[in-house]
């Protein structure tokens, strides 16, 4: 069985980075096999949830801007999954979630972590759109029509940021992190861990200087998708934790 995950998915420097976050991807990869993957990524939005179904060797989606050359010739040659793309998409019919079918390749909310991961790019990936305009209830709702898929093998990665703003980043990747961020930081460990689904379905009023963390929530969402997921009882623990670019939170965890 393997629990759904919400994963960091670093910035597009992570496709070439040797750092402790990478070796962290690695690791999880080893310990972690699934049969196929699905991944809510933070960087593939549309207001119907759209399941990017197919058999084939995915496409790349360069969804980036002025890095050198090599950025743009990276090949992450896993397959789709009819199969599994069908089973979530009847999955999300039977709670009533409008859903849609529309292929889409691999963006960097994807490609990133899966090439450190699973770097024989030997399991299905089947990529899930995100709605950030959804409310916080809504997109738990999503998760929670997903519940045990785990059960079958299937892998649910949620992949975005918990703090997300880009006026806020510093140049200095070491640079220290003001209060404010690990203030919400804190907020959200302490409620996720608890599976404090009332207090996650609020966290724009109730947790700590969630508009400064969260000004757009695209690369939040993918966090309370995986935490509905999650099976009640489960184990709940953070499987990283750092922030870099003062502002730019690795935070991690197992749902």
């Amino acid at each position: 069985m393997v629990s759904p995950v919400f994963l960091a998915h670093g910035s597009p420097f992570t496709i070439f980075e040797e750092s402790d976050f990478t070796t962290f991807l690695r690791r999880f990869g080893q310990e972690n096999r699934p049969k196929a993957i699905v991944i809510f990524s933070a960087h593939f939005e549309s207001e119907v949830t759209t399941i990017a179904a197919t058999d084939d060797i995915h496409e790349m989606v360069y969804d980036y801007y002025g890095f050198p050359e090599s950025f743009y010739q990276v090949k992450y040659p896993a397959r789709g999954s009819s199969i599994v793309a069908t089973i979530v998409e009847e999955r999300l019919r039977a709670h009533n979630i409008p859903v849609q079918r529309k292929y889409r390749g691999l963006d960097h909310g994807v490609f990133p972590i899966l090439m450190h991961a699973y770097p024989e790019a030997d399991i299905p990936v089947v990529p899930v759109s995100v709605n950030p305009f959804l409310s916080a209830r809504e997109q738990i709702a999503i998760g929670e029509a997903l519940q045990g898929l785990d059960k079958e093998g299937i892998l649910v990665i949620g992949s975005g940021f918990v703090s997300h703003n880009f006026n806020e980043f510093s140049r200095d990747k070491e640079a220290a992190p003001p209060e404010w961020v690990l203030q919400f930081k804190n907020w959200l460990i302490d409620k996720v861990l608890a599976r404090d689904i009332e207090a996650l379905s609020h966290y724009e009023t109730l947790a700590p200087h969630a508009a400064r963390a969260v000004p757009r929530p695209e690369h939040f969402v993918p966090l309370l998708i995986a935490v509905g997921c999650s099976t009640p009882g489960s184990v709940t623990r953070v499987l990283f934790d750092t922030i870099e670019y003062g502002t730019g939170s690795t935070l991690s965890f197992q749902l």
